[in-house]
């Protein structure tokens, strides 16, 4: 049975009103929470990027909903090891409801400290041996690491998860669903994509959970809806691997020019018509997602909470 949560973009968004959204999302009937890992956001349009730890740190004291980090990257700009324990914290405070999604990151977030954007394959290689770090942290005892990328010596985390912290993995590609399938406890991806479920699950995924989601735009002029869409998150129509090699808001921005308002309009649910934004969740339901996640663009909060609390949710449960 498929579980609804909502989405909480750091990119967009200042602590305190994703703290707010928290609580409404929890009123309107949503059962989960999962929250973006950022240093930079996509664009300057957006705004924001605080520090996920933090916010999640006070999201446990904010709501009883599980939360998965959507995700982050244990690779480059933080350790394993650092990771490892903010994650294990975070479990700790939730009482054991969170997950840890985790991925090959973008260079918009990574390059900050100068070091090199490593191919894609590499990458995956680092995440791999990451994994394999944190998982090895997270049983409490003391270790030692010398691996191909990292060198750990003679850590213990004293803090330790809540019971078991599912470690879920995400891609976009045959390759990272491949991957995911065989080290992940669950598998994350954005888009409805069977062809990249079944290698997932043909990898080793089998019975393990596929979470994932998308973003809105409820307003009751549609129009209004398109440009906010538009204007604040055209980076999620770029073709290829932009969004992973791109290394600053300003190139996102660059490369967003190309994304027309009609393709915003055509791919994006936007405005207050219930069937739209029904079918397009559903549509991850029908794919085999296990979590679909559903984030709302711009300032139209309160509506969209009252909309899918009133209208949306019990449509999709129906």
């Amino acid at each position: 049975m498929t579980s609804f949560g909502y989405f909480l973009s750091c990119e967009e968004f200042t602590p305190a009103q994703l703290l707010e959204q928290a609580r409404r999302a929890a009123d309107a009937g949503f059962t989960r929470l999962a929250v973006s890992d950022h240093f930079h956001p996509w664009n300057d349009a957006q705004g924001n990027s605080p520090f996920v730890w933090s916010v999640i740190g006070a999201l446990s004291q904010t709501v009883d909903l599980p939360v998965t980090t959507l995700v982050t990257c244990p690779t480059v700009r933080l350790h394993p090891a650092v990771t490892a324990q903010a994650a294990a914290t975070s479990s700790r405070l939730l009482g054991g409801r969170f997950a840890l999604g985790v991925g090959t990151g973008e260079a918009l977030n990574e390059h900050i400290l100068g070091d090199r954007w490593p191919s894609f394959d590499e990458r995956a290689d680092m995440l791999e041996e990451a994994v394999e770090v944190m998982r090895k942290l997270f049983t409490g005892r003391r270790i030692s690491h010398r691996g191909t990328h990292y060198t750990v010596d003679n850590a213990r985390l004293y803090t330790t998860p809540a019971g078991r912290l599912p470690v879920h993995v995400s891609g976009f590609g045959p390759k990272a669903a491949e991957l995911a399938g065989r080290i992940g406890d669950g598998f994350v991806t954005m888009g409805p994509d069977e062809e990249a479920i079944g290698r997932f699950r043909e990898a080793g995924g089998a019975g393990k959970p596929v979470i994932g989601g998308l973003k809105v735009c409820w307003d009751p002029d549609r129009d209004r809806a398109v440009d906010t869409a538009h204007r604040l998150w055209p980076s999620e129509h770029l073709p290829g691997e932009l969004a992973q090699i791109l290394p600053t808001p300003a190139h996102f921005e660059q490369a967003s020019q190309l994304v027309t308002r009609e393709q915003v309009s055509e791919n994006v649910p936007c405005g207050d018509d219930v069937e739209e934004h029904v079918a397009a969740v559903r549509a991850y339901v029908d794919a085999g997602f296990e979590e679909v996640y559903v984030g709302q663009m711009g300032p139209g909060q309160e509506a969209f909470f009252a909309a899918y609390r009133e209208k949306v949710l019990p449509a999709l449960a129906g």
